[in-house]
C-alpha cells in the first residue's frame, strides 16, 4: 500500500520484486515470542510465579525485607547512608591529603565573603551566611556521595529565599527603625529563612522516603542553565541599591526586576558618592582578579582570594576613615542571633527543594562522569534534606551545591569530601575569633562580591549559538525559561520552564514519523524506504515502524497513520483527513504526500502487515485498546497482522487488554526479520 513520501511499501503488479531472494538468505526458522521463550526463556518459573498465591508472594517479600534487618543487612544500610564508611578505608592519604587540604582552605576563604554577601540576598544579617557556609558543608561531608561537590550558600536559592522572606516579614512602611526594632525585624527574618530551610529539607526527606530521585530529570539542562542565568540578572539588579547607597525597599513578586530598576532610576540623584566610590574601587579589584583566575587557572597553584582581600581592605579603610559616621556608609554592624519557626512556607519551600536537588544532582553527575565514579541520586536527596533540616536549627537559610566553589575546589586539587572539613575549619575560625573584625565592612563591598560572583552564570549565554545548532527545541526551552525568570520571578520562571520543557516532549511524540521499511537486497536488514530507492519492496507486504510510546495522547495519530497505510476506514475520506487536517507528519495542514508507487486505485492491496514495536517504549490502556481494535479491523479486512519486537512491558499490557483474543501467539515475533521472513513465506504459499 502507500508509504512515506517518495516511497511505497506495497507496489503495483508492474513493479520489480523478488520474493525468493530474501528466503534464499534465511538460515533458521522464524522465531515467535512463544517459541523463543520455550528455547531461551524461563517459562516454567514464570508459570509458577503466576500460579503462586498472592499471600505467598507477600510472605516471600516480607522475608526478604526481614533479612535486611539482620546484622549484615544493617551494616549494608549503614554504609549506604554514611558514604565515608565506604571511601575512607580506601583513602590514599599521601597523594590526596595535600590536595584536599589546599582545596578546602581555598574554598573556605571564598566561603567567608561569599556567605556574608549572599546573606544580603536572603535579607538576613551577614553572619548567618557564615553559619550556612559551615553547618551544611559539615553535614554533606558525612552524607554526600559527590566527591568534588562544594555546598553552602547559592545565589539563586538566596534570591528565592529573600523574596519569600520580604513577603512574609515585610519592613514597616514608615521606615527609620530604631536599633531594637531593627534587631527584632532581623530576628523574624532569620526565623522565616530558617523555616524555609527546614521545610525544603523535610520535603527532600519525603522525596527520599518515596525514592523520588528520578525527579531531577524533569529539570533539564536548558531549564537549569536558563534559571541560573536569569537569576543572575535578578541578583545584579537587586544589588544596585546597596551599590549606590540607596535605602530602597526590596521589590518582590512578578516584574520585580523592572520595579527595582524604575525605583533606582527615580532615586538616582540621592545616591551616596562615598558608597559609589567604595563600589567602584571594589569592582575595579574584584573583576580583574576574577579574570586572572580564569585565564591563568593552569599556572596558578591556587586561585587568588580576591574577595577576602577586598573584605579585609574595606574593613580597615572604613574603620580608619570612619566612613560610617562621616559619610553615612552602610556597614555590617553587630551580629544578631535567632531561632526558627515554621510559618506559611511550604509553597515557597517546594521550588527551593527542587532547585537544590536539581542543581546539586546535575553538578555531582558532571564531575562523577569526569572522574569516573558514580553517585546515588536518592542518597543525594537524603544528604541535602538532612543538611537543610538540621542546619535550620542553627538559623541557617536554604543551601545547596554551588557552581563557583565547586569549580574552585576542583581547580585547587580537591579529591574527596574530606576537603569540606578543611573548609569548615576556615569558616569556624572566622566565627570564633575573627567575627568582630567585620563590624566595619561596608555593605557595598558585599554587593560587589555578589555581582562579581555572577560572572560564570552570565557567561552561560555564550552557549546559545551552539545550542541553536544542536537542538532548536532546547534553545526554545532555554529562551522561554530565561524570559519567564526575568520578567516574572525565579520560582514562577522555574515552573514555566518545567511545564514548557515537558510540553515539548509531549509535542514531539505527536509529530512522530511512522516509517515504512524495505529490505536491503542480499541482507536481512530492513531500513526506512525514504533512505534509499534500492530497497526491496514486496507486493502485498507492508512493514511499518512506529517509534514512539503508545498512550492516550498518541492513539488517535496511531490510528490515522495505520488507516492511511493499510487502506482502512472510509476510503478517501480518511486520506483527506490525514493530508489536510493533520499533515502526514503531524506538522499542520499541508499537501498530500507523494509516493513512487502507482495510484491507490491500481496498487495491490495489503495482505500482510508487520508492525515493528521496538520503538514503543510503553503503552497505556488506551493505546493497548487501540492495538486490539486494529487487530480486529485487520482480521475483518483480510489482512494478516504481525507484531514484532514488543518489549515485555508493552506485551504484558497488550495481553491484559485482550490482544490474544484477536491474534494467535504465532503472530508475535521476536524481530522484524523473523516476522518479515514468515510473511514472505505466507505470501509465497498464497501465490
Amino acid at each position: 500500500m502507500s508509504g512515506l513520501p517518495g516511497a511505497s511499501t506495497c507496489p503495483g503488479p508492474g513493479e520489480a520484486s523478488d520474493l525468493k531472494s530474501p528466503l534464499g538468505a534465511k538460515f533458521r526458522e522464524p522465531l515467535t515470542e512463544a517459541r523463543f521463550q520455550q528455547l531461551f526463556g524461563d517459562a516454567e518459573q514464570e508459570a509458577e510465579l503466576l500460579a503462586e498465591p498472592r499471600w505467598s508472594r507477600l510472605r516471600r517479600l516480607w522475608r526478604r525485607r526481614a533479612r535486611a534487618c539482620s546484622g549484615p543487612g544493617a551494616w549494608r544500610l549503614l554504609r549506604a547512608r554514611l558514604p565515608p564508611l565506604r571511601w575512607l578505608p580506601h583513602y590514599r592519604w599521601r597523594p590526596w591529603l595535600l590536595g584536599d587540604a589546599v582545596a578546602g582552605v581555598t574554598v573556605g576563604i571564598v566561603h567567608v565573603p561569599q556567605g556574608m554577601a549572599f546573606a544580603l540576598l536572603t535579607s538576613v544579617p551577614p553572619v548567618f551566611g557564615l553559619y550556612t557556609s559551615f553547618f551544611p558543608v559539615l553535614i554533606y561531608t558525612l552524607l554526600g556521595t559527590g566527591r568534588h561537590l562544594s555546598t553552602g550558600t547559592f545565589a539563586v536559592l538566596s534570591l528565592m529565599t529573600g523574596s519569600a522572606v520580604e513577603r512574609l516579614v515585610p519592613e514597616p512602611l514608615e521606615g527609620n527603625l530604631s536599633g531594637i526594632e531593627r534587631e527584632q525585624l532581623d530576628a523574624q527574618r532569620v526565623g522565616a529563612a530558617a523555616a524555609m530551610a527546614f521545610g525544603s529539607g523535610a520535603l527532600m526527606l519525603g522525596m527520599f522516603a518515596l525514592q523520588l530521585g528520578v525527579l531531577a530529570t524533569f529539570l533539564s539542562e536548558p531549564v537549569v542553565k536558563a534559571l541560573t542565568s536569569g537569576a543572575a540578572l535578578h541578583v545584579l539588579v537587586s544589588q544596585l541599591p546597596s551599590l549606590l547607597g540607596l535605602p530602597l525597599p526590596r521589590q518582590i513578586g512578578c516584574f520585580a526586576l523592572f520595579k527595582t530598576l524604575a525605583a533606582v532610576l527615580t532615586a538616582l540623584p540621592r545616591s551616596s558618592p562615598a558608597e559609589l566610590t567604595v563600589s567602584a574601587l571594589s569592582l575595579a579589584l574584584l573583576v580583574p582578579v576574577k579574570e586572572l583566575n580564569v585565564r591563568f587557572r593552569d599556572r596558578l597553584p591556587t586561585p587568588i582570594p580576591g574577595e577576602i582581600v577586598m573584605v579585609l581592605l574595606a574593613s580597615v579603610l572604613c574603620f580608619t576613615s570612619s566612613l560610617d559616621t562621616r559619610y553615612n556608609v552602610q556597614i555590617v554592624g553587630l551580629l544578631p542571633g535567632g531561632l526558627a519557626e515554621l510559618p506559611r512556607i511550604l509553597a515557597d519551600s517546594l521550588p527551593m527543594a527542587l532547585v537544590t536537588f536539581a542543581v546539586s544532582a546535575s553538578l555531582a553527575s558532571i564531575y562523577a562522569d569526569k572522574y569516573s565514579y558514580t553517585i546515588d541520586s536518592n542518597q543525594e536527596l537524603f544528604a541535602h534534606g538532612v543538611s537543610n533540616l538540621i542546619s535550620s536549627l542553627f538559623s541557617c537559610f536554604p543551601n545547596s551545591a554551588t557552581l563557583a566553589t565547586t569549580s574552585l575546589l576542583v581547580d585547587a586539587g580537591g579529591n574527596t569530601q574530606l576537603a569540606g572539613l578543611f573548609s569548615c575549619m576556615v569558616v569556624l575560625s572566622v566565627l570564633l575569633w575573627l567575627g568582630p573584625f567585620f563590624y566595619y565592612l561596608p555593605k557595598a563591598v558585599l554587593a560587589c562580591i555578589n555581582i562579581s560572583s555572577m560572572r560564570q552564570m552570565f557567561f552561560q549565554m555564550r552557549e546559545l549559538p551552539q545550542l541553536w545548532r544542536i537542538s532548536r527545541v532546547d534553545f526554545a526551552v532555554w529562551m522561554v525559561t530565561w524570559v519567564a525568570v526575568v520578567t516574572l520571578s525565579v520560582d514562577l520562571g522555574l515552573a514555566v520552564g518545567v511545564v514548557f520543557s515537558m510540553m515539548t516532549v509531549v509535542c514531539r511524540t505527536q509529530r512522530v514519523q511512522c516509517l515504512a521499511l524495505g529490505l536491503a537486497e542480499g541482507t536481512e536488514l530492513y531500513r526506512p524506504l525514504r533512505e534509499s530507492h534500492k530497497l526491496l519492496q514486496v507486493p502485498g507486504l507492508c512493514i511499518l515502524s512506529y517509534p514512539t510510546p503508545l498512550y492516550f495522547g498518541t492513539r488517535g495519530r496511531f490510528r490515522r497513520i495505520l488507516e492511511w497505510h493499510l487502506g482502512l476506514g472510509e476510503g478517501g475520506k480518511v486520506r483527506d483527513l490525514v493530508k489536510g487536517e493533520y499533515g502526514f507528519f503531524g506538522g499542520g495542514r499541508q499537501e498530500a504526500p507523494k509516493t513512487d508507487g502507482p495510484p491507490d486505485a491500481v496498487a495491490e492491496p495489503v495482505r500482510v502487515v508487520v508492525l515493528d514495536c521496538s520503538g514503543v517504549t510503553f503503552a497505556d490502556a488506551a493505546g493497548a485498546r487501540e492495538v486490539v481494535q486494529l487487530a480486529s479491523r485487520c482480521r475483518d479486512a483480510g489482512i494478516h497482522l504481525l507484531l514484532a519486537q514488543c518489549n515485555a512491558s508493552v506485551l504484558g499490557t497488550l495481553t491484559q487488554a485482550g490482544l490474544l483474543d484477536r491474534v494467535t501467539p504465532e503472530q508475535l515475533f521476536v524481530s522484524v526479520q523473523d516476522a518479515a521472513a514468515y510473511a514472505l513465506e505466507r505470501l509465497v504459499r498464497r501465490q
